[in-house]
């Protein structure tokens, strides 16, 4: 093959890597450089004081392979009789490939909020919040530049799972500022949120645990900022707008809901790499269900959608009576103890890791 058919064939495979898509949402110039909402300010100068450097992680850390990033006995399936008949060597490749496709999507979700957060930014109106959108936008990159280092030294990468990729899409494509605010801030970010946290208690390798650390402080602002800004505004609006939001809450909640009541491919190949049957995986997995075997978070993990995500679309205004029967008629529990979100943003609450540690944030 000559020079020129090898740069075109790198050409084309790269050309297979990208999406591209134009977007419709308008650009918000606004003179009136004064906050209308006191806690986007507080959330700005926040972000301005605890800014962090990649850089300063011990990228030079080795990870062992007798010392694996997820033990498997932390993982949801260890407890399982069909899981316990794998061999050790199956359920150890399960639990690295597994949790490097966990990674992945920690990674794909990360530039897909740099999109949004740059979206909102030219978007929304309100100065401040331009300000914090763009802080935020700086947090994305960062937190893409950190999982993209960490998934290459484990040397193991998945592709985004299709729901997800699917939800930020749908935010991106809507022409309201709002929407996407809700389908990142508070539906993603809360995603994310959980699963940091998750992932932050489960793993001991220490490159892992200290950049997951650090991306929490952020997210823990971003989550914040849907609520601080949306809610008033959400309650100022009329009926007919607040129905609108609220049923593009119900369609980004279901897009989850139903990607993953589907079979991922991405998983159908970490099974193979584990070398273990799909078949035997799923039977076993339904066998396990019929048993009364659950896939129960252990203590100090907190369920995404049920803790975060449905709440704080509560807390918002955003399942109305209308969209409230939606999601029940969709399966999908309306969950409206605060509780645990509001513990997860409490300064004092030992509920997130950030204040086990007296992080600021």
């Amino acid at each position: 093959m000559s020079a020129i058919e090898q740069l075109a064939e790198t050409d084309d495979k790269k050309q297979q890597l990208t999406d591209n898509y134009k977007t419709l949402m308008e650009v918000s110039w606004n003179f009136d450089y004064e906050s209308s909402v006191a806690k986007v300010m507080d959330l700005y100068r926040r972000a301005k004081q605890n800014q962090w450097d990649s850089d300063q992680l011990d990228w030079d850390v080795s990870i062992d392979p007798s010392n694996p990033i997820m033990r498997r006995e932390n993982t949801q399936y260890f407890d399982m009789p069909f899981f316990r008949k794998f061999s050790a060597q199956q359920q150890e490749a399960f639990t690295a490939h597994s949790t490097a496709q966990v990674l992945s999507q920690f990674l794909h979700g990360e530039q897909g909020a740099v999109l949004t957060a740059s979206t909102i930014t030219h978007g929304v109106g309100d100065i401040p919040a331009k300000y914090y959108a763009a802080s935020q936008t700086m947090d994305e990159a960062r937190h893409v530049e950190v999982y993209d280092r960490y998934v290459k030294k484990i040397a193991i990468h998945y592709p985004v799972v299709a729901w997800l990729k699917k939800l930020i899409d749908t935010a991106l494509q809507t022409e309201n500022v709002h929407k996407v605010m809700i389908g990142m801030n508070m539906i993603v970010e809360g995603l994310a949120l959980g699963a940091f946290n998750n992932m932050y208690r489960q793993t001991e390798e220490p490159l892992l645990k200290s950049l997951t650390f650090n991306v929490m402080r952020d997210e823990s602002r971003h989550v914040s900022f849907g609520h601080a800004f949306l809610g008033p505004r959400v309650a100022a609006m009329h009926q007919d707008d607040r129905e609108d939001l609220a049923q593009f809450a119900f369609d980004a909640v279901s897009i989850i809901v139903e990607g993953q009541r589907e079979v991922d491919p991405g998983f159908i190949q970490v099974l193979i790499a584990s070398g273990i049957d799909p078949e035997d995986f799923f039977r076993g997995m339904k066998e396990a269900e019929a048993a009364g075997f659950t896939q129960e978070l252990p203590p100090g993990q907190v369920h995404s959608l049920k803790d975060l995500m449905i709440p704080s679309l509560v807390r918002a205004g955003l399942i109305t009576p209308r969209t409230r029967e939606l999601f029940i008629g969709a399966g999908i529990p309306v969950n409206d103890d605060l509780t645990i979100l509001e513990a997860m943003e409490d300064a004092k609450s030992d509920q997130s890791i950030l204040n086990e540690a007296g992080a600021s944030y």
